[in-house]
């Protein structure tokens, strides 16, 4: 019986280092395990997020007046390019705590003051449309019933 514990015990370490070795030798994968460029998932964000606004524009029927409602709202909400400068980690793991935990709330604070924006333009757009235009709003916009973030939340659409 000792022979065999020790057999299984050699196997599960060739393949630890099997499964080691291949993950150094492995090319390095982007966050979502694709090495597709930021600029082309960018574009592919955005061409995503130009389909969806267009068939909102479509199901909401608006009217003349409304266009120019559309537009302000479109031009408040749409989400902001990213220039491909992103903070730096090893700077932030650097920072005290203190620090760190100060950093993130400015950036808080900046994700609050655009949604702040969002809001207003929102509510300036939804008080142009009718009931009907409402609900279509409602069931459409910002992921709808369903939620709009991630998998099973927001932004979330088939």
């Amino acid at each position: 019986m000792n022979v065999f514990r020790k057999s299984i015990l050699i196997g599960f370490t060739v393949l630890g280092m099997a499964a080691a070795h291949a993950q150094d030798t492995a090319p390095a994968a982007g966050r979502h395990g694709d090495t597709a460029s930021m600029e082309q998932r960018q574009a592919k964000m955005s061409e995503m997020y130009a389909k969806r606004q267009a068939k909102l524009h479509d199901l909401l029927k608006l009217t003349a007046q409304q266009e120019a409602a559309w537009t302000n709202y479109q031009a408040a909400i749409k989400p902001p390019m990213r220039n491909g400068a992103r903070p730096d980690r090893a700077a932030f793991v650097k920072m005290s705590a203190p620090d760190r935990l100060s950093k993130m709330i400015e950036m808080t604070k900046q994700r609050e003051a655009t949604m702040q924006t969002q809001l207003t333009a929102m509510t300036a757009f939804y008080g142009q449309l009718t009931a009907e235009q409402k609900a279509v709003f409602d069931e459409h916009a910002m992921g709808g019933k369903r939620g709009g973030h991630g998998r099973g939340g927001w932004r979330h659409r088939s």
